[in-house]
This record gives structure tokens, C-alpha cells and sequence, in this order.
């Protein structure tokens, strides 16, 4: 991960936070302009049809509550949950930890995400979507860290480019935490560091048999 320039560690860090947060790279002025203007733009594509958003767990909550309330056209909401399980910073198996309830079929959907980074998750989820026929796709994402991508994958609308900073806050965590955060700042790399190093061994079981005296 990058450090962060000069002019954005000069962002001020609320007190409480500054341990753990480097700077805040997308204050809450900024947040909300900017969702503001997509929700326009989403509109103007949308016109004249009723739509499904489906927004992927947990981490687009802030997102869209913000998002959607600007929405004035007709919509359904739906979830689905992909988890990512791998070691410390790095993303592993995509798993899926909630279906859809809704049915798609013919219908236009637009989907949500925090931040599209390599691509893994979106790429999955646009496929398990696709199979269920729907009339057409939309993708929204609030960060496009285009750094980081491995699949060819392009979000049809983009809240902010960001360089390959390991960002959190406004729904964002690591480790669980940070979701909370009314911005999007930079965490500190001794945070993501250590717990980098935090390696688990797994318990083994002894399956010998012990002998009978």
C-alpha cells in the first residue's frame, strides 16, 4: 500500500481516531455532494422504469441509506452477502452468505458496492446475477481503486477514483471495525500490519489411541 502525500496526511483526523487513522481522504462534504450527483445520473438512466437495487453486505449500508434516499423513482431493495476469507489484508474465497429474495427476471437492476478493488467480487456476483436473466445490469460503487484490478471489470458509475491506499470508514472496516467512521480515511499501516502477522494455528485434534495397561 501507498503513503499518502503530504496535502492529504494535512486533512485534519478527529482526536479520537488519529492513532488508527492516518488522514481522511473523503470528508463528509464530499460524501454527500458527490452521492448527490450520481443519484441524478442514475435517474436520468432509469427513467420511466422501476428498478431492484441490490446492494452486496455489509459494507455499502451508509452508501446506500445516502444513495437511494435521493432516488425518487420506483424501487425494490434487495441483498445478497459475499464474504471474503483470507489472511490479514489480502481477499481469498469468495463465498456467498446471502441469496436474493427478490426475483430479477426481466427486470433492471442496479447493483451496489463499497469499492471495487480487483474485481473478484463483482465479477462473481455479476455472473450469479446474469444467470437469473434479468433485463439489464447496472453496477454503482462509491470507490474504483483501479490499482488493484485483476478482472476486467468497470463499475457503470463511480463515486471517487482512489489510489491504492488501504482505506476505511463510512461502511468500510477492517477487521469489523472503522464501518462507523462519517468519512473515508486511511488507516495507518502499522494497523493492518500487525494484524497481518497474526497468524492462528489451528488446533489438532490427537486421534491416537491410548493404550490400554
Amino acid at each position: 500500500m501507498k503513503t499518502p502525500p503530504t496535502s492529504l496526511r494535512a486533512h485534519s483526523v478527529p482526536i479520537r481516531w488519529r492513532r488508527e487513522v492516518e488522514c481522511v481522504l473523503i470528508n463528509e462534504f464530499q460524501l454527500a455532494r458527490r452521492i448527490h450527483e450520481m443519484s441524478k445520473e442514475i435517474e436520468h438512466d432509469f427513467h420511466g422504469r422501476e428498478m431492484v437495487v441490490v446492494a452486496l453486505l455489509n459494507g455499502t449500508v451508509m452508501f446506500l441509506a445516502d444513495l437511494i434516499r435521493h432516488l425518487s423513482l420506483p424501487l425494490r431493495l434487495d441483498f445478497m452477502g459475499v464474504s471474503s476469507y483470507g489472511l490479514g489484508t489480502e481477499s481469498g474465497e469468495l463465498v456467498f452468505t446471502k441469496e436474493l429474495r427478490l426475483d430479477v427476471r426481466g427486470r433492471d437492476v442496479l447493483l451496489v458496492d463499497d469499492i471495487l478493488d480487483t474485481g473478484k467480487t463483482l465479477h462473481k456476483v455479476l455472473g450469479k446475477l446474469r444467470a437469473l436473466k434479468p433485463r439489464r445490469i447496472k453496477t454503482c460503487v462509491l470507490l474504483d481503486k483501479a490499482a488493484r484490478r485483476v478482472e476486467p471489470v468497470q463499475a457503470d458509475y463511480v463515486g471517487f477514483e482512489i489510489p491504492d491506499f488501504f482505506v476505511v470508514g463510512y461502511g468500510l472496516d477492517f477487521a469489523e471495525r472503522y464501518r462507523n467512521l462519517p468519512f473515508v480515511g486511511v488507516l495507518h499501516p502499522q494497523i493492518y500490519k500487525i494484524a497481518s502477522k497474526r497468524v492462528i494455528k489451528p488446533r489438532v485434534k490427537n486421534t491416537t489411541a491410548r493404550k490400554r495397561k
